[in-house]
């Protein structure tokens, strides 16, 4: 029986933060949510999770020793927007985890579970990658998870946080009502779904020349609720003193056609394509090797089928274009 415990949620308001939250909620723990609402949405916060609207920057006017622990979502994502900004992304995702840490600290808060990402390696000398493979990011938002990584790894050292890094590759699905709607949308899945509403009118294929079996990039898809089992696992594996780095992904990769094919099995919809000139920086293969997770932590995925991952995304999609239109 678990004994429940008072989390602190950043970032809670968003996709993975909200499904996350739900999952503590789930097990009878106490939940927090902080999150400024610029990229996430109040109706995200899951139901009886408190809420507070604010940065992250200002958790220590109220982050007290009540807290058993704080899972660490509060970042901005997209890397495109973080090439044309990059001041955005050092001041909120790194300045915005000192100050929390620096709150946890006085606070006497000593677990942390940060959100991290596939991004801070760049693009991989071999796949599947694993933790020691080199950190080279190719964007300043990987910069900046990668930085709060050496941080978070500084601060276990010195002051004995317990703490796990959890780097994802591509998240997707939905679940308990909570799914993916990204302002601009920038995720292959709902980006799918949208041409199999009619909402688009194709779906556009960076490439299609790649050395993989079909030509199109391969990627490692997770299910989100996958993903939040993780991070109630990693509160679990954390020891003090150490900074605990883990992929999360399926070890399998699915390419860009697959995931389409995939869309229009589940679906029932036609879904045109149409291929575009590659982007640059897209690396042909992105797969995780997931062994840390499953040896330190005890996870395994699953819900690893494509299949399963596309129709709840599918299902949310549909609800909510029922209900509200977009």
């Amino acid at each position: 029986m678990t004994t429940p415990k008072r989390y602190l949620v950043t970032g809670g308001a968003g996709y993975v933060g909200g499904v996350v939250a739900a999952h503590l909620l789930e097990r009878g723990h106490r939940v927090t949510v902080l999150d400024d609402l610029s990229t996430g949405f109040r109706e995200g916060v899951p139901a009886g999770a408190e809420f507070v609207e604010g940065r992250v920057q200002d958790a220590a006017a109220w982050l007290d020793g009540s807290y058993d622990g704080v899972l660490h979502f509060a970042a901005f994502s997209q890397v495109g927007e973080s090439v044309a900004r990059p001041e955005k992304y050092w001041e909120n995702n790194v300045g915005g985890t000192m100050a929390l840490l620096a709150a946890m600290r006085a606070a006497g808060v000593r677990k942390l579970v940060f959100s991290s990402t596939a991004a801070t390696y760049g693009e991989p000398e071999t796949v599947p990658i694993t933790e020691t493979a080199p950190t080279a990011p190719t964007s300043p938002y990987g910069a900046s998870k990668l930085a709060v990584d050496h941080m978070v790894t500084g601060e276990c050292a010195a002051h004995g946080l317990a703490a796990a890094s959890l780097r994802y590759f591509n998240v997707a699905g939905a679940y308990g009502g909570l799914g993916e709607r990204h302002d601009p949308e920038s995720h292959l899945i709902p980006l799918v779904l949208q041409v199999a509403l009619g909402r688009r009118e194709a779906i556009s294929v960076y490439g299609d020349d790649y050395p993989t079996p079909d030509g199109t990039c391969v990627r490692d898809y997770i299910h989100v609720a996958d993903l939040a089992e993780a991070h109630l696992l990693a509160l679990d594996a954390m020891t003090e003193g150490e900074h605990l780095i883990c992929n999360l992904g399926n070890g399998n990769g699915f390419s860009v056609r697959e995931v389409i094919e995939t869309v229009r099995k589940v679906t029932g919809h036609p879904v045109p394509e149409v291929t575009a000139p590659r982007r640059p920086g897209d690396p042909a293969v992105l797969v995780a090797s997931a062994e840390a997770a499953r040896t330190r932590l005890g996870w395994t995925p699953s819900r690893p089928d494509l299949a399963d991952v596309v129709a709840d995304a599918w299902a949310f999609a549909r609800r909510r274009q029922e209900e509200t239109g977009a």
